[in-house]
């Protein structure tokens, strides 16, 4: 005899199994992270090690910032203090956090670097793609949370790896100067393009009331207003809402939420959405300040119950960009670090 199942008991069970496969994909993300991070602190001598390592509860955790070092001193290693071993360890630790995509932005964001020490001739910044430190957080492995971050100019990178087969990856900030390189042999070249192209995008689908509620200000913002703050709460005025939207412009909001978390690793990428679609996609804003002209300084955020996309592109004449990806809840591994004390109380 044929069993039929209902349609909401069929919607049911093909979520089961897509969540049981995002766990699986976690599990295998949180060992690589573990294997990877072991593998690099061996490399280590003794006095990087000490450099490198802190408690998971130590205050250097909620520590970051994204100006030049020489503006704000890092702690970690760098990877100007590496030998060529250690740098592909540290290049391999990297890559179980992000895409291939995320991986290329990173490497190229680093390369910014040399491309600023040329053109500012005078500057006072220390322009230099090696000084980019790596830090490890805890122990890595299975069951107590730990973590890892690599930060520099116009990169912060923040994961924290729980029972297992949680990963907590924010605060999360990219940054590019000059955002669209406008001279030399990569002339044309904008790291960060999906994230001004996907907003704008949905910016000129929105009719003229819609547009009306998601633009909140003339002028924009002269930098993200979360800045680096520990603690983050929603940013008010929200903007307009995806229940206020067509299916067409909720399609484009959803492309403006890829170009963020397509530079995650698959599994931590799958995990964003879920958390997302859990929370109410209808509750999604969509916030605009600024012009909507390319090459018009410009700023928006996109928020919902759980996370937060702030975008900034003012500085520079609007051709250098801040861009983060924060959590209301679970930044720096805050939820994993609480669920664990709770077990460890039990």
């Amino acid at each position: 005899m044929k069993t039929r199942f209902s349609r909401p008991v069929l919607v049911v069970a093909l979520l089961a199994v897509w969540l049981a496969g995002i766990t699986i994909a976690a599990q295998r993300s949180t060992s690589s992270m573990a294997t990877a991070a072991t593998r690099f602190l061996a490399a280590l001598s003794p006095e990087q090690r000490q450099q490198a390592t802190f408690g998971i509860d130590s205050e250097e955790l909620t520590r970051w910032h994204f100006i030049p070092t020489n503006m704000f001193p890092r702690k970690g290693v760098s990877i100007k203090d590496m030998a060529e071993p250690q740098r592909t360890l540290a290049r391999d630790l990297l890559k179980t956090g992000l895409s291939q995509h995320g991986s290329l932005t990173v490497t190229g964001i680093m390369d910014l670097e040399t491309i600023l020490k040329a053109i500012e001739v005078n500057g006072t910044n220390v322009r230099d793609p090696e000084l980019y430190f790596f830090s490890v957080f805890g122990t890595p492995g299975a069951k107590a949370p730990w973590g890892w971050r690599v930060e520099g100019h116009h990169l912060s990178l923040h994961f924290v790896a729980g029972s297992g087969t949680a990963v907590s990856s924010s605060p999360a900030f990219f940054g590019t100067n000059p955002a669209e390189i406008r001279q030399g042999p990569e002339t044309g070249k904008r790291l960060l393009g999906g994230q001004e192209d996907t907003a704008r995008a949905l910016l000129m689908a929105l009719d003229p009331a819609q547009r009306a509620t998601a633009t909140f200000a003339a002028e924009a913002p002269t930098d993200i207003q979360t800045m680096t703050k520990v603690t983050i709460d929603p940013l008010t005025p929200g903007g307009l809402a995806a229940s206020a939207m067509t299916p067409a412009q909720r399609t484009l909001l959803g492309q403006v939420i890829d170009a963020y978390t397509s530079k995650m690793a698959d599994d931590i990428a799958a995990d964003r959405k879920a958390k997302i679609s859990a929370a109410g996609m209808d509750k999604i804003t969509f916030a605009w300040a600024g012009g909507a002209e390319r090459g018009v300084k410009h700023y928006y955020r996109v928020q919902g119950p759980t996370f937060l996309i702030e975008y900034d592109n003012t500085q520079n004449n609007g051709n250098h960009i801040h861009s983060v990806w924060r959590d209301f809840t679970g930044d720096f591994g805050r939820d994993l670090l609480r669920e664990h004390l709770k077990q460890v109380a039990h």
